[in-house]
């Protein structure tokens, strides 16, 4: 980094895009701030599901432990029906783990506790967010971007290599770059209520009214804390009464029960519902992630995660070009991650009009298993396979061994910053080491031992194949040992050329 520049990147938005995109650049050694414009952290519970996907992310980390052990799965749903009844259902379809996907069930955790601790991790990685401190100008050239940060300690005006906007919905970002946010409203709008209750039990996720939008309530256990989540609509126009009082007597309308008592109000909050996508994900020196790209409905629990993995995309792109990459790299974020988000919003709205006729279940479509990068630029294969994962898919899990014996997955190997090359019953040594790339070869006499079989049947690879997975797990390439000039060349792209002999 040359004195010019005060640090490589700024991160707007200390949420869990922001946080995300800070633990992975922090971890690669990329110089950043982390900005929030809010005093405080944020303490509603609002994003509360973790999807499959997202939960390999914080494998990858370092959060996972902390993040299971501070929620729970989702409870079984009781829908009460107008004659007193009630019948309980599940909310999602059970699936068991496999090799190949080793979490396959979402968990439930408040959006606050959360973000507490991908704090908690970013902290024991040396940096902190700045609460209180607001950008409010920006000005981009072709070498870096202008910035006048409001903070604490007054006005400052630094200059960076790249800004980040993870500002959510109402990004400035996306506002000062003059940047469309076309969609739609979807004419609903809604309550969500963090709150202490009494008159229910903590086992079950209560709903009422399914079948008449106008007089739907749910209220939820959030896993790891003492309180309840309540959701129901409200109508378009008005003020909303979230005070004790306010809150129990829409329960007590919506519900038919005087025995349901709320005591507390931690976070409330109402909203209107849209489904709308940023025109571009980047101008120039400035990369939009989160809400502040996409906006979804809450329907399915994508919105959180979806922001996470936007932030987990940018980061190794980032870190990249600083190392060696061509700046077109960085092209791929929005080539790669703005379809996603298409995709996502189309879901979250047939689940909202799901939800309008009561209809709860959620199954593998939410669960972001099957996100894929097939069409992009930065998958290749030869020659085309017809079997196994595709270049630019997920790279699945497998148990295997290492030669000294100990159990591993493949998640151990690809655990990090770096490029994992696995080269199957292939000769390792046909590709020079370097600087950021791992390579292990797999089969008899190797490092890595399939010794269940589960990597051949998974991968289904022919013996002399390499798997380039990329840092943020997915497939990059999968070669024969006939393309080694090929993956010379991919590798060299990405930052990886091979170093420079040492001089005697």
């Amino acid at each position: 980094m040359t004195g010019q520049f005060a640090v490589d990147v700024l991160i707007c938005g200390a949420g869990a895009a922001g946080l995300t995109l800070a633990i992975d650049l922090a971890r690669r050694g990329v110089s950043f701030r982390l900005i929030e414009k809010v005093d405080e952290p944020f303490h509603g519970s609002r994003g509360k599901g973790i999807q499959p996907r997202t939960l390999e992310i914080f494998e990858d980390l370092g959060v996972l432990d902390r993040i299971a052990a501070a929620g729970g799965p989702y409870p079984r749903q009781r829908h009460y029906h107008d004659d007193g009844s009630h019948s309980d259902s599940e909310i999602m379809e059970f699936q068991v783990s496999t090799p190949a996907e080793p979490y396959r069930i979402p968990l439930m955790l408040p959006q606050f506790l959360t973000e507490g601790i991908l704090r908690d991790r970013l902290a024991e990685l040396g940096h902190r967010p700045e609460f209180g401190s607001e950008l409010v100008g920006l000005d981009q050239d072709e070498a870096g971007v202008s910035l006048r940060i409001i903070g604490p300690a007054g006005e400052e005006n630094i200059r960076v290599r790249w800004l980040v906007g993870a500002d959510g919905g109402r990004s400035f970002v996306r506002q000062a770059l003059d940047l469309s946010f076309p969609g739609k409203t979807l004419g609903v709008r809604a309550i969500v209520a963090d709150v202490s209750l009494t008159g229910l039990n903590r086992d079950v996720w209560h709903r009422f009214g399914d079948k008449d939008m106008q007089r739907q309530i749910s209220l939820c256990p959030l896993a790891g804390t003492d309180l309840f989540q309540i959701q129901g609509p409200v109508p378009l126009e008005g003020d909303v009464d979230l005070s004790v009082d306010g809150l129990n007597a829409m329960v007590a309308q919506r519900t038919g029960r005087s025995d349901i008592q709320v005591a507390s109000v931690s976070w409330a909050s109402a909203f209107g519902m849209n489904a709308r996508l940023a025109d571009q994900y980047r101008v120039g020196r400035v990369f939009l992630v989160g809400d502040a790209a996409h906006t979804h409905p809450p329907t399915g629990g994508q919105g959180l995660n979806t922001s996470v993995q936007d932030a987990y995309n940018l980061g190794w792109k980032l870190a990249a070009v600083l190392a060696g990459a061509r700046d077109q790299l960085l092209d791929t974020y929005e080539e790669e991650r703005r379809p996603v988000a298409a995709s996502m919003l189309g879901l979250s709205t047939k689940l909202l009009d799901d939800l309008k006729r009561g209809e709860i279940r959620r199954g593998r479509e939410t669960q972001q298993l099957d996100l894929s990068y097939c069409g992009s630029s930065l998958a290749i294969e030869r020659p085309a396979r017809h079997a196994g994962p595709h270049a630019g898919d997920r790279a699945p899990d497998a148990p295997v061994r290492g030669a000294a014996g100990l159990s591993l997955r493949l998640f151990d190997l690809f655990k990090g910053p770096h490029w994992t090359l696995l080269a199957y019953e292939a000769n390792r040594a046909a590709l020079a080491p370097r600087r950021g790339l791992h390579i292990h070869g797999v089969g008899e006499r190797c490092d890595i031992v399939d010794h269940a079989g589960h990597f051949r049947d998974i991968y289904a690879l022919m013996p002399g194949d390499w798997v380039l997975v990329r840092p943020d797990g997915y497939v990059g390439a999968i070669l024969a040992s006939s393309e080694t000039a090929l993956l010379e060349r991919y590798l060299e792209e990405m930052g990886l050329g091979q170093p420079e002999p040492t001089q005697p």
